[in-house]
């Protein structure tokens, strides 16, 4: 298949792009820079260069393949074009710049979303869509059969979860790949990183109440399998979870940072945490344990990379050296 992947260069962007070429898929990568678009040369991949607000470029170039996998999204101020990025700093009250920066940056998904099914209705094309299970409901085991929640921690993403879901009406091939708040390898451990940095600078891990929310976790190349399996044999409609491991314990995540940096491991009270924690106490307080029971039956999805806490321990060990 001709494939055209976005965030093609991140974390996990990277991994799908290696996976696919290896399983001999032709690939183009959306690219911000030269830099970029020599990462994806090496990786044996075209670039495209452009940002994900740049639908021009997006329809022109899912217009030119079989299929779309979307990663890309905004995760810094810094991302956003110039005009975004002052409407998100001066646009309002200085205390809810974090929810414009939100909702700016799922506007872009959902604006790409749309744009990639115009360009791909026509002849039946597949999109894949990278979202958050953490836009799933809290509480009890998020399934793949379930729609995401407008009401949970990550529930703005709920607007593209739609978007995308849409597009099955008129002919796209479109699924959704839910990832967890940790996807990682044994350098990188996706909000666990930013856990181990406030860990870190503070001297102290932290956990909530009694630690008993649970959060999910993914080996990255795991998790770049199954968008390729959703991609190749993915039903249009359908939810995959990216989850290897359903239902940590944040205590256990929390401790193994302690053990790890040599730092104490405190219980916090809702509003310690909120201040710990800063921006991130919503999702650390989140109960989101999740199912991948469709993805491994439907997909023939077969974990084989190690679990969180084993990279944790590897990327804190390499970090000490």
């Amino acid at each position: 298949m001709r494939v055209f992947v976005t965030g093609a260069t991140g974390f996990i962007g990277s991994a799908i792009v290696h996976d696919l070429v290896a399983a001999g898929h032709q690939v183009t990568g959306l690219a911000r820079s030269a830099h970029a678009a020599a990462l994806l040369g090496a990786l044996g991949a075209g670039a495209c260069r452009g940002t994900i607000e740049d639908l021009e470029v997006l329809r022109r170039a899912a217009a030119e393949v079989d299929g779309v996998i979307h990663t890309a999204f905004f995760h810094a101020l810094s991302q956003p074009s110039p005009r975004v990025r002052l409407r998100i700093l001066f646009g309002g009250r200085p205390a809810a710049i974090v929810k414009r920066f939100s909702t700016a940056a799922v506007e872009a998904e959902r604006r790409a979303i749309e744009a990639f099914g115009g360009a791909l209705s026509a002849r039946k094309g597949s999109l894949v869509i990278a979202l958050p299970t953490m836009a799933m409901a809290q509480g009890r085991p998020a399934l793949e059969t379930d729609y995401a929640d407008p009401d949970a921690v990550g529930g703005l993403r709920a607007r593209s979860e739609k978007a995308a879901l849409d597009l099955v009406q008129t002919g796209v091939n479109a699924t959704i790949v839910r990832l967890p708040p940790s996807v990682h390898d044994d350098t990188r451990l996706g909000l666990v990183t930013r856990l181990i940095e406030i860990a870190r600078k503070k001297q102290m891990s932290a956990y909530p109440g009694a630690g008993t929310n649970r959060w999910a976790a993914v080996h990255r190349l795991d998790a770049s399998l199954l968008f390729r399996l959703a991609l190749e044999n993915g039903e249009a409609g359908a939810r995959y979870h990216a989850v290897t491991e359903g239902g940590i314990p944040f205590r256990e995540i929390a401790e193994a940072i302690g053990r790890h940096l040599n730092v104490p491991v405190v219980p916090l009270s809702p509003e310690d945490a909120a201040k710990h924690f800063g921006w991130l106490a919503p999702f650390v307080s989140a109960d989101n344990p999740v199912s991948s029971r469709v993805a491994q039956e439907r997909l023939g999805w077969q974990p084989l990379h190690p679990p969180l806490i084993t990279d944790l321990a590897a990327a804190l060990r390499d970090v000490r050296r």
